[in-house]
């Protein structure tokens, strides 16, 4: 399978000024500036095919969004190379927008006081993009999801939802090569979220379209990702598929317990019995991690009964997200 993104050894660093305090610092800075080099991106290299979907994770100030920035020609790398669709996207940034969509966060591309429609004849006039491939485009859509009560509706009277759908549309409809979608789902309801999963999902296996989707939602992941890449503090973690991950974290299971008490106080004493396993709680269970190599599920539970009333248990394998918690705390080289 080609590959359309192309990454080697790249390094993103920026030069940010030290600050001084209290208001004599700040006046002593005007006059005299000293400076450190922050690393955002740190030596990641990797190749992503024609028609992935890329899971790229990271927590708040990993770097994704300035790796992101890179492949759309917005930033220019420290060192190292980077390839999209055969160029570099910062020194051809006219050739690289024509060939990639983007949704960043809730910057909409769309114009606010205008009906969608109207959005979408001028993105069809900046893109250039023929009548015959438009019209197919819009076809496509309706046959995916209903948009014929957007299409004349002003983008300010849209819901959060309607918008993001809106959004996602518009960056699809020059039919890019690469389209990334940053945080596609936040702030949506459960029914919002899987109308948007599912358009995504189609698009990318209808027009073949590369994809590469930041997120904090482990639900976006599970849902449309076969392949993730995981980065912290600028170094890459993990670039591999997600059931390749499961697996290496396959001995671990998750003890859920609803005990006699109030569960927040009872998971604190928990969690002081069980060293080596982290303990949780919420408004209706207490989750104990354990980590079957170690110490058996059985025996763990054994070891409860003795101290606590237990009413109802339940034993389930651990999450993507409790993976991915795991990764960020060190639980993979």
């Amino acid at each position: 399978m080609e590959n359309i993104i192309q990454i080697r050894n790249i390094t993103k660093e920026f030069r940010v000024p030290d600050r001084r305090d209290g208001l004599m610092g700040s006046i002593r800075d005007l006059f005299s500036r000293s400076y450190h080099t922050l690393r955002a991106v740190d030596d990641i290299s990797m190749d992503i095919a024609q028609g992935e979907i890329i899971g790229y994770l990271g927590p708040n100030g990993a770097g994704k969004s300035t790796t992101i920035k890179m492949m759309t020609g917005v930033l220019e790398p420290t060192s190292g190379e980077i390839l999209v669709n055969g160029c570099a996207p910062y020194r051809n940034r006219t050739r690289n927008a024509q060939n990639i969509g983007v949704v960043f966060g809730q910057r909409s591309q769309l114009w606010w006081s205008l009906p969608l429609i109207e959005s979408f004849r001028l993105l069809r006039d900046i893109y250039m993009i023929p009548d015959a491939q438009y019209n197919e485009m819009l076809e496509l859509y309706s046959s995916l999801v209903d948009i014929g009560p957007l299409l004349h509706k002003p983008v300010r009277q849209m819901s959060l939802g309607q918008r993001t759908l809106s959004d996602i549309l518009a960056a699809f409809l020059h039919d890019p090569k690469i389209v990334f979608l940053d945080e596609p789902t936040i702030g949506l309801d459960v029914s919002m979220k899987s109308k948007i999963r599912t358009l995504i999902y189609e698009l990318n296996r209808k027009k073949n379209t590369t994809v590469i989707l930041t997120t904090h939602d482990m639900g976006d992941v599970d849902a449309l990702c076969e392949r993730i890449v995981i980065i912290d503090h600028g170094k890459m973690l993990y670039d591999n598929d997600i059931e390749h991950l499961k697996k290496y974290f396959g001995a671990y299971r998750t003890l859920k317990l609803r005990v006699k008490g109030c569960l927040s106080e009872q998971a604190e004493s928990i969690a002081a019995e069980l060293p080596g396993c982290p303990v949780t709680s919420d408004d209706n269970w207490i989750s104990v991690l354990v980590n079957e190599d170690k110490q058996k599920v059985v025996s763990v539970l054994s070891q409860l009964q003795t101290s606590y009333d237990i009413r109802d248990m339940q034993l389930e394998e651990i999450s993507s997200e409790e993976v991915i918690k795991r990764i960020y705390e060190g639980g993979v080289s």
